[in-house]
C-alpha cells in the first residue's frame, strides 16, 4: 500500500515576486483575495473593482461623485530550489542499522518538499555535485523533485555545497528574489559566514535541512574498548578503531559543541533550519511541520 501524500506550507518570509497564477500573495498588485490598498477610480480601471461603500461615503463627505478602487495583491506561484549535499558522508548509514539512513532522509527530504512545491503550484529546481560536476535543472515547470534529483550518486566533493551555493549565485535569472533555497546536508564541513551573507544579499528564502544522526554526530558514545569498524567520510573507505574512555568524551563533547554552534549561527544569520534526525516518511514531516511552527511564531514576533 503507498504511503500517504504529506504536504506542508510553504511560508516565506516576505511577500514574494513569483510567476502568474499560484496561489501565494505577492508583492505586485493583480487578481487576487488579499487587499493591497485603496485608490481614485482612473479611466480603464475595471468597474469591478470598485468600492461601492468607500466610494459612497468619500461622495458624501465631498458632494461630488467619487470612486474608490480596491486593490489586491496578485496570488502568483513560488519557485523552489532543492541545493542537495551529496558527499559521501551523507550516504551513510546502511539499511538494517538502528541510526539515521542519510540516503533514504535524503529522498523523503526531496519527496515533501516536491510534493509541498507541487501543492503551492510552484515551480521546482535542483542542484547537486553529487558526480563531481554540476547537476542544475532550472525552476522551468512544475516538475516533481524525484524526476531531478532521484537516485543520483554520492560522490560530491569536500568543498560540494559552497559550489553549489556560488553557483545558484550566478544564476541570477532563474533563480530572482523570494526563491525558496532548501539547502540539504549534514552540514559537518558548513559554508563560510561570508558565503552565507553573499546568499542572503540575494535576498532568497533560504531553508537548511539538517540531517545528523543523533548518535553519532549530534554526540557520541562510550565506545570505550571496544573495536568498531568505521567509514572514511569523504572516501566511504572501511576501517577499524578502537577508542579510549577520553577519546570518546572528547569527540562527544566535539560533536555536541559542533551541532550548537552550528545551530547557532544559522539562527544569528536569521536562517531557521529544519532538523531531521529520522529518515522514515512521518519522522521528517514532523521536522518540516516543527520548522513551520517556529517560522510563524518568530514571523509574528518580529511583524
Amino acid at each position: 500500500m503507498p504511503e500517504p501524500r504529506l504536504t506542508f506550507p510553504l511560508k516565506p518570509k516576505r511577500r514574494l515576486v513569483g510567476l502568474a497564477y499560484g496561489v501565494m500573495h505577492s508583492t505586485r498588485r493583480g487578481t487576487g483575495s488579499d487587499i493591497a490598498g485603496s485608490r481614485p477610480y482612473r479611466p480603464g480601471d475595471d468597474v469591478k473593482a470598485i468600492d461601492w461603500p468607500a466610494s459612497a461615503k468619500l461622495s458624501r463627505a465631498r458632494g461630488s461623485d467619487e470612486f474608490i478602487v480596491r486593490e489586491h495583491y496578485a496570488e502568483e506561484a513560488p519557485r523552489v530550489v532543492v541545493l542537495c549535499d551529496r558527499r559521501p558522508s551523507m550516504s551513510l548509514f546502511p539499511p538494517g542499522w538502528p541510526w539515521l539512513e542519510k540516503p533514504q532522509a535524503v529522498r523523503v527530504i526531496l519527496r515533501l518538499i516536491g510534493d509541498s512545491a507541487l501543492a503551492a503550484q510552484a515551480y521546482t529546481g535542483y542542484l547537486d555535485h553529487g558526480s563531481g560536476a554540476s547537476h542544475w535543472q532550472p525552476p522551468k515547470s512544475q516538475r516533481t523533485l524525484h524526476e531531478l534529483g532521484g537516485d543520483r550518486p554520492f560522490r560530491a566533493p569536500a568543498d560540494a555545497l559552497a559550489r553549489g551555493l556560488e553557483e545558484l549565485i550566478r544564476h541570477r535569472r532563474d533563480v530572482p528574489a523570494g526563491t525558496f533555497i532548501f539547502v540539504v546536508s549534514d552540514f559537518l564541513g558548513p559554508p563560510s559566514r561570508d558565503l552565507w551573507l553573499r546568499v542572503l544579499a540575494r535576498r532568497w528564502d533560504v531553508i537548511p535541512v539538517v540531517v545528523q544522526d543523533p548518535v553519532w554526530e549530534q554526540s557520541f558514545p562510550d565506545v570505550s574498548g571496544i573495536v568498531m569498524p568505521f567509514a572514511e567520510p569523504e572516501t566511504g573507505r572501511p576501517g577499524y578503531a578502537e577508542l579510549s574512555a577520553r577519546e570518546a568524551a572528547e569527540r562527544r563533547r566535539a560533536n555536541e559543541a559542533r551541532r550548537a554552534d552550528l545551530t547557532r549561527t544559522l539562527r544569528g544569520l536569521d536562517l531557521e533550519p529544519v532538523l531531521v534526525e529520522r529518515s522514515d516518511l512521518h519522522g521528517v514531516f514532523a521536522a518540516f511541520l516543527a520548522w513551520v511552527d517556529r517560522r510563524v511564531y518568530t514571523r509574528g514576533q518580529t511583524q
